[in-house]
């Protein structure tokens, strides 16, 4: 009888610099065949590839993977809990929306997951090392820059469309000038704002 494959999934989160909006997480399973497929697709850390190229890959892992999931914490959470368990908390609803038990959790970075129980490993550049991670990054971020290009239609001033939450110059200008909406960070903005 073949011994039962180990399933693993990798994790990676977006947006936690953001001043706008949630951060998002993903987890995603894929066997060494689908990783090598996505790798030759041209896979990579989702901050390294065009945008062009992210919108491709993402029907490809979801095809490829053996499971997939996302998760997020809304700017309120963050405000109320603070990024690291927000992103703990986008973290682990997207590994606990898969359907299939893991065995291990691969987490990019340096800090694990602190509620999750299960057995877990933290890669510094997981991204380069773990193709489930890269694909992780790469769901992650494509949905959440969706997001918040859909959310942007209803605060143009900002900027969102381009910067997808981001402190880049013309938005904390504008965040000088109007103030910030309901769905901005107020616990990133303190220092800003004062």
């Amino acid at each position: 009888m073949k011994p039962k494959k180990q399933l693993i999934a990798g994790v990676d989160e977006v947006g936690r610099g953001s001043l706008f909006g949630p951060v998002f997480a993903s987890a995603v399973v894929l066997e060494n065949d689908a990783g090598v497929t996505l790798l030759n697709a041209g896979l990579k850390d989702s901050k390294v590839i065009t945008a062009k190229r992210r919108a491709m890959l993402v029907p490809l892992i979801k095809q490829e993977s053996k499971g997939w999931t996302l998760g997020q914490a809304s700017s309120r959470e963050i405000d109320t809990v603070g990024i690291r368990k927000a992103t703990e908390l986008a973290m682990l609803r997207a590994l606990q929306r898969l359907t299939q038990p893991i065995d291990l959790v691969l987490v990019d970075g340096l800090l694990p997951i602190r509620p999750w129980k299960g057995p877990q490993q933290t890669l510094i550049h997981g991204e380069s090392k773990s193709p489930a991670i890269a694909a992780a990054s790469v769901l992650a971020k494509e949905a959440r820059d969706d997001l918040i290009k859909r959310l942007s239609a209803h605060y143009p001033e900002y900027g969102l469309k381009t910067n997808v939450g981001y402190g880049t110059k013309a938005h904390r200008e504008v965040l000088l000038a109007i103030g910030p909406t309901r769905l901005h960070r107020q616990s990133f903005l303190l220092k800003l704002l004062t």
